[in-house]
């Protein structure tokens, strides 16, 4: 199949913004280029021994995004250029030009290949299949994830942010369900780290067969791991599929926006006493996710941070 491919040109202090924007409007698993220096955490995370060099960063950032050959593209590019030109108002995203061309699915698949290397989560390695675990970290616990054209490698601090209260939080009778599943590296985490069941909901069909490979790269049962399409928010049928009442812990790593209407639905999900771990919220939207937390009666456990991301942690009691 090929894909309409956007790329937004813009500045590398708006990056994060624009990319905000265009996931509030809809647009899912933007591709980033720049010329920022790696820096030493990031580095050290990737593991790579060898750098190349890179040319140095002109403040350019080049943002992509892809929608399907048949999409109504008309309508969401002027939807996106209507949001470039309002966030002008406060901040500078210097050209915003968009430039359109096409690509081929098997070109997502080979971008990850090319930038997606091992790296930890604390005493977790996540690891790519066509790289080695060196013989140092074979007594670690080990995630191979590969993306495929579903996004979710663990690499973007929202999922490390969830991965670390994974870790507080799941036991060897956990029921899970994990909303936005994506590559199912959430959901695989919680099962490596003794988690009995896991329910995995997504919109997009490619994560079927993303997590099914990643399940089996990393010796997960099938029947573990329950992988269903459907919108928890509106769908009566996925809900009753998902069930009611059953899980110990809910993870959803979205976006703020799409939070805000999911909290008060997913708590008929959750037994008493489970935990809700929230992340995919920008800094500036921590305390609508807090609020809707709150509304839905949920305690709020913890808010943890890294870089400009948040994620927000409560229970049902």
């Amino acid at each position: 199949m090929k894909w309409n491919k956007f790329t937004v040109k813009t500045t590398t202090e708006a990056e994060d913004l624009v990319i905000s924007a265009l996931v509030d409007l809809g647009i899912e698993g933007v591709e980033i280029e720049d010329k920022q220096p790696l820096t030493e955490e990031d580095k050290q995370r990737m593991f790579v021994d060898i750098l190349p060099d890179f040319p140095e960063d002109d403040g350019v950032a080049y943002l992509s995004f892809y929608l399907e050959e048949d999409a109504d593209t008309s309508s969401v590019l002027e939807r996106v250029k209507r949001e470039l030109e309002d966030m002008r108002a406060y901040t500078d995203i210097g050209e915003g030009s968009i430039a359109a061309s096409q690509t081929e699915d098997k070109d997502w698949i080979n971008n990850w290949k090319e930038y997606f290397k091992q790296f930890y989560v604390d005493d977790i390695l996540i690891i790519p299949s066509w790289e080695k675990v060196k013989e140092e970290d074979k007594d670690r616990l080990i995630i191979h994830i590969d993306p495929g054209t579903a996004f979710g490698t663990g690499m973007h601090e929202t999922t490390q942010l969830c991965i670390r209260q994974l870790k507080k939080y799941v036991t060897e009778e956990t029921e899970l369900l994990d909303v936005g599943t994506g590559s199912g590296i959430l959901s695989i985490v919680a099962l490596k780290l003794g988690a009995k069941h896991a329910v995995g909901t997504d919109l997009d069909p490619c994560a079927v067969p993303a997590v099914e490979e990643n399940k089996e790269a990393n010796n997960i049962p099938t029947d573990a791991f329950t992988m269903m399409i459907g919108n928890l928010i509106d769908d009566r049928a996925t809900q009753d599929a998902v069930g009611y009442e059953k899980y110990d812990v809910v993870t959803a790593n979205i976006l703020a926006d799409v939070l805000v209407p999911l909290t008060p639905v997913i708590i008929n999900q959750m037994k008493q006493g489970g935990i809700y771990i929230t992340s995919g919220i920008i800094e500036d939207k921590e305390a609508v996710v807090v609020n809707a937390v709150k509304e839905a009666g949920l305690e709020v456990l913890e808010v943890t941070r890294q870089g400009e991301w948040v994620s927000v942690t409560a229970r049902k009691n």
